[in-house]
């Protein structure tokens, strides 16, 4: 039942991998881009912390998901802001 059940939740684990990662790339408007690599980024921890790499799972989840996904919706929002000024 357990072996069942863990199988059941890694299968899930790498479909939502592959999906999260394949809309990030493909998505059209940047913003929703952005926030599929945010859910790739915390979907990668999970992973890491299901195999057993607690270090790894903390730092994907810090760095990966966290910082730079902050960085990236910064830089998002600033880009819109200087097109904004820029469009008549």
């Amino acid at each position: 039942m357990t072996l069942d059940l863990d199988l059941a939740f890694d299968l899930l684990l790498a479909v939502a991998l592959l999906w999260s990662g394949w809309r990030a790339l493909h998505s059209v408007p940047l913003a929703r881009a952005l926030v599929m690599f945010i859910v790739f980024g915390l979907v990668m921890a999970l992973a890491y912390a299901r195999l057993s790499a607690p270090d790894l799972s903390l730092a994907e989840a810090a760095v990966g998901a966290g910082l730079t996904g902050a960085l990236l919706l910064d830089a998002y929002g600033s880009l819109r802001r200087r097109r904004r000024r820029t469009t008549p």
